[in-house]
């Protein structure tokens, strides 16, 4: 399929912003790099899910369908509806995760640039606002531009959790780092049952939102927090 229709990049690592991803494929899928997965066109975000979305050509025209993405895909500003087809027309923006990627849409092609596109649709396109902002010495959070103060073990926990953000952080050591105050228990470890660690992380789950903190446990060791948040 030859000089069918291209995705431009105007935002979105590893690519560099004008590279020109050409849809040669009767189906295209895009969504993030893994160990267990290598998309058609792979982003390194973790904001994108591994599956994102797939363009397919039907009846010679761009189709793209959301694969349920935990957190969307927008065409022009609109979030689209997942498992629905949503045809494709030139000039079109495409933001996934509320424009952590940013990708320009044509049935014309270009070898490797953006040159031939109009740049004023580029121009126009606002900085991409994270879905989590922390403030460390405000002690607050920012979800989609409302602020959200910290309480001190919620901190505590958020805190530990990101300095070691994509890797286990056990059990122990999140007692140690959240309970300090705590008396030792049997094995030198602040007494802390694993309800009140789980109550606590369900509470920074739900007033913060599941999607916005990947807190995912690790059976018998501890937990690992999937994460590309914004700093200050």
């Amino acid at each position: 399929m030859e000089h069918f229709a291209c995705l431009y990049v105007i935002r979105g690592e590893p690519y560099r912003s004008g590279n020109c991803m050409n849809l040669y494929s009767e189906e295209t899928l895009v969504g993030r790099l893994s160990k267990q997965m290598t998309p058609d066109f792979a982003f390194i975000n973790p904001f994108i899910s591994r599956q994102h979305l797939v363009i397919r050509k039907e009846r010679e025209k761009a189709v793209l369908y959301d694969l349920g993405s935990r957190h969307g895909t927008e065409i022009n500003g609109v979030r689209v509806a997942p498992h629905t087809p949503h045809p494709l027309d030139n000039f079109d923006i495409i933001k996934l995760a509320k424009g952590m990627i940013v990708l320009h849409f044509s049935y014309l092609f270009a070898d490797q640039t953006l040159e031939i596109e109009p740049f004023s649709i580029v121009k126009r396109l606002e900085a991409p606002e994270p879905p989590l902002t922390i403030h460390w010495e405000k002690r607050e959070c920012v979800v989609e531009g409302k602020r959200i103060p910290m309480s001190e073990k919620e901190y505590l926990l958020i805190r530990v959790l990101h300095e070691h953000a994509n890797r286990l952080v056990t059990v122990e050591k999140i007692k140690s780092s959240v309970w300090p105050e705590r008396s030792p228990g049997a094995e030198g470890v602040p007494d802390v049952t694993l309800d009140e660690l789980n109550a606590l992380i369900y509470r920074v789950r739900k007033k913060y939102g599941k999607d916005n903190f990947l807190i995912s446990a690790v059976r018998g060791s501890g937990y690992v927090l999937e994460s590309e948040l914004k700093l200050s």
